[in-house]
């Protein structure tokens, strides 16, 4: 075949053997023609693959011929229609590291569907090349055998199909590329020190790639970052499982990924009104039918040895496997994923290499510090992201199209809101518009949220509560007139009622207990609490997720401040907004009488979407409405909760301050006061920590200083500069400290009227 550009076609048969090869030659194409893919000669026989993901192996590193070479970015992410057009017969790709187990994997997923089996290094490269693989790497060595591998699986033309591929496939970029869009690609995903177990007893020491002296894990790692940018579904693959138990998991991913129920709305009584993708449901913010996103069934699951495999990771690490997890592939790759973290969670945007550590402040009571974000409170972790998502859906199904995101804020939400949309979103005709209660918000929560620059966001104090706002921008949702004025642009919503803003929020969760087990303050499996000051349930909501998830935590504890609704519906049952007058208080973050994401929590208990609209219908005429004593026993075996009085509040981040030095903020005080009232935990017990002490110094001041003067008189400047000399445990947060320096951008406020507010939404709306 020499001097010619050979063409195989494969006839199989159901009994996964080759029957017969065609071939056409295109004559004029030698055979020393290299695929674009595959790099300058220069680099020589001795050719390491490390370069090829720009990773691992200092020997690989240091080499003058990584210089060439800039990593694979091949793929084409898949989308609904691509998936669809392949109509039904699209591949079922294997790939993995050598010792991974893709060809037995391979056939049994082919019994179990009854499709064809192609295992590329017998059915394709031995058959092509007449020899066999190892025969062809010893004649040619390492850099051609790509060269020619990759030539040969170019070829390739099946579908409906298992292909398990070689372990250097996917380190040939035009060949890989060509597969990956005849299926799914699904990654193998075994620990480094099983596969090397496993060569050991094969008693393989060298793979394609370690001509340059780099050792087999240096290799094997960095093959894992070239598979990176290749699969569509990772199956976790561990030490213990047969092949067996490897194509029951691979075949729960398949059915996972062909019977995505997607998401629904919690009042939705017909099962199909407002199903949802996931960028469908992050794009509206609001169910049409009132109520809120979520996905009814098909939640994922982590075992304890899925979780394992998480410990050594980093943040961004963990966090992409947990939203591969939740999020189908044809809404958002695993790739584009990896991108909108690399983004999102940066040491620039955060103000500690661990993004969100977990700390010990006593015995059984540690704190998972959320605040290092851009704005300093735990909303950060999931407005960074989340812009990502939206300007994703926003291109993807309304290219062209304005939108305006609304949101109301106690206080932390509205400074991360305008964060994340001026820093993530902002080429993608997205805006902002963020209502706050002008007196109920502390002084530096107020300057964060008055001196946001962007041009796509703006800012509306209102001469009301908290609840005013929430129920304004609920109102304006449903308000049709409002939003036919609005012409071409669409609203949405970036508070907790967004499924997208929620979901970000089960990572930190998850990567709490990891922290924990990777400190060695638990073993795995071990059983914790969380403790999380709530008002809008969203934050306790998503560790519930993560509980359902698989890890091990044992109670969720609601804390709520002196505006206990929250209290009294876990304790009797009843839910009655209408008896409660808000109350102002130092954790102003939660003082909040409507609690939005109980109604998602109530869908999943009720089990019944009729049962969720008929409860807030009673909410909204009657005043309150009550859950069933069966309903209230089921929540009760997950949830316990208590509050905190603003003296209770007080006397506890006294007193850890001077017990431990470390400086709780009011919110975190809270949690920390109703996880430890009756006794130190008997297991270990996490609080979340949802913002930086800091934003509150105006509320603490008084308690821990009594010649601190009056610290409403202190101008922004003076009340942060006290509170750098408090403690510096947490240390002083360098973006929060520069705010006092920051000119004031939005000034205007309106009274507590919905036709001011409209008029404003409708101006702003015009400028995006």
């Amino acid at each position: 075949m020499a001097g010619a550009r050979v063409t195989l076609r494969l006839c199989l048969s159901k009994d996964w053997t080759v029957q017969r090869f065609l071939y056409s030659s295109a004559a004029g194409v030698t055979s020393h023609t290299r695929s674009p893919s595959v790099h300058n000669k220069r680099l020589g026989r001795h050719h390491c693959l490390s370069h090829l993901a720009g990773a691992a192996g200092d020997k690989c590193r240091n080499s003058t011929r990584l210089q060439h070479c800039k990593g694979i970015h091949g793929k084409t992410a898949k989308s609904r229609s691509s998936w669809h057009a392949l109509n039904g017969k699209g591949n079922i790709i294997l790939m993995g590291l050598p010792g991974s187990g893709k060809t037995t994997t391979g056939r049994l997923i082919a019994e179990s569907l009854d499709k064809t089996v192609i295992d590329v290094d017998d059915h394709l490269l031995t058959p092509f090349w007449g020899m066999s693989v190892a025969d062809k790497l010893r004649q040619i060595g390492d850099y051609r055998f790509l060269e020619e591998e990759g030539r040969a699986l170019i070829t390739l033309e099946a579908d409906d199909s298992i292909i398990s591929l070689s372990g250097s496939n996917p380190l040939h970029e035009d060949s890989m590329a060509r597969v990956a869009e005849t299926g799914l690609v699904i990654y193998l995903d075994v620990a480094t020190q099983t596969i090397l177990s496993r060569q050991k007893s094969m008693k393989v020491d060298r793979i394609i790639g370690m001509g340059e002296g780099a050792t087999l894990e240096e290799v094997l790692e960095s093959r894992r970052n070239i598979y990176e940018t290749w699969h569509d579904l990772r199956v976790l693959v561990h030490s213990h499982d047969t092949p067996r138990d490897v194509a029951d998991r691979v075949l729960a991913a398949l059915s996972r990924f062909t019977d995505d129920v997607g998401h629904v709305s919690t009042r939705d009584v017909t099962g199909q009104e407002s199903r949802s993708t996931f960028l469908e449901a992050v794009l509206q913010g609001l169910a049409p039918d009132g109520g809120l996103f979520v996905k009814p069934s098909h939640r994922p699951k982590f075992s304890l040895e899925d979780l394992e495999t998480l410990v050594p990771l980093n943040i961004r690490e963990r966090s992409l496997r947990i939203l591969e997890a939740w999020i189908h592939p044809l809404d958002i790759c695993p790739q584009e994923l990896r991108h909108f973290l690399s983004l999102s969670y940066t040491r620039g945007l955060f103000d500690h290499p661990q993004m969100c550590p977990t700390v010990p402040l006593a015995t059984n009571v540690y704190t998972q510090e959320l605040f290092h974000g851009p704005t300093a409170s735990f909303k950060d972790w999931a407005l960074q992201l989340m812009p990502r998502f939206f300007s994703k859906a926003a291109n993807h199904l309304r290219p062209g199209e304005k939108f305006l995101i609304l949101a109301a804020t106690s206080g932390d939400t509205g400074s991360a809101t305008l964060d994340g949309f001026s820093r993530h979103a902002g080429s993608a005709r997205v805006g902002a518009f963020v209502l706050y209660p002008s007196h109920n918000i502390s002084e530096i929560q107020k300057q964060q949220t008055i001196t946001m620059e962007g041009k796509n966001i703006k800012v509306i104090g209102v001469d009301a509560d908290f609840d005013f706002c929430q129920q304004t921008v609920k109102r304006i949702f449903r308000d049709n007139s409002l939003q036919n004025a609005l012409g071409n642009c669409h609203l949405s919503a970036a508070n907790s009622i967004n499924w997208g803003r929620l979901l970000p929020q089960i990572l930190y969760h998850v990567t709490a207990y990891l922290d924990l087990v990777k400190c060695g303050h638990v073993t795995m499996g071990a059983p914790v609490d969380y403790c999380i000051p709530t008002g809008n349930f969203g934050n306790i909501l998503s560790a519930f997720y993560a509980k359902e998830m698989g890890v091990p935590i044992r109670r969720l504890v609601c804390a709520s401040n002196c505006n206990n609704i929250l209290t009294e519906f876990l304790t009797t049952g009843k839910y009655r907004p209408a008896s409660y007058t808000l109350q102002r208080t130092i954790s102003p973050s939660i003082d909040i009488i409507t609690s939005s994401n109980l109604e998602r929590m109530l869908y999943h208990a009720l089990e019944d979407p009729g049962l969720v609209r008929q409860f807030y219908k009673d909410v909204e005429t009657m005043g309150e409405a009550e859950i069933s004593n069966s309903v209230l026993q089921t929540l009760r075996k997950t949830f316990v909760t208590g509050f905190a009085t603003e003296q209770d509040t007080l006397n506890t981040l006294t007193k850890v301050y001077k017990d431990t030095g470390y400086l709780l903020d009011p919110h975190t005080a809270v949690g920390y006061h109703v996880a430890t009232c009756s006794g130190p935990p008997d297991v270990p017990t996490v609080i979340a920590g949802t913002a930086h002490f800091a934003k509150f110094v105006d509320n603490i001041l008084p308690a821990l200083r009594d010649n601190s003067g009056d610290p409403h008189r202190m101008t922004v400047e003076q009340l942060l500069t006290s509170a750098s000399s408090l403690t510096d445990q947490p240390k002083m947060h360098s973006l929060l400290a520069s705010a006092a320096s920051k000119p004031v951008k939005h000034n205007q406020t309106v009274p507590a009227e919905y036709g001011p507010i409209c008029d404003s939404v409708l101006s702003f709306a015009r400028s995006i």
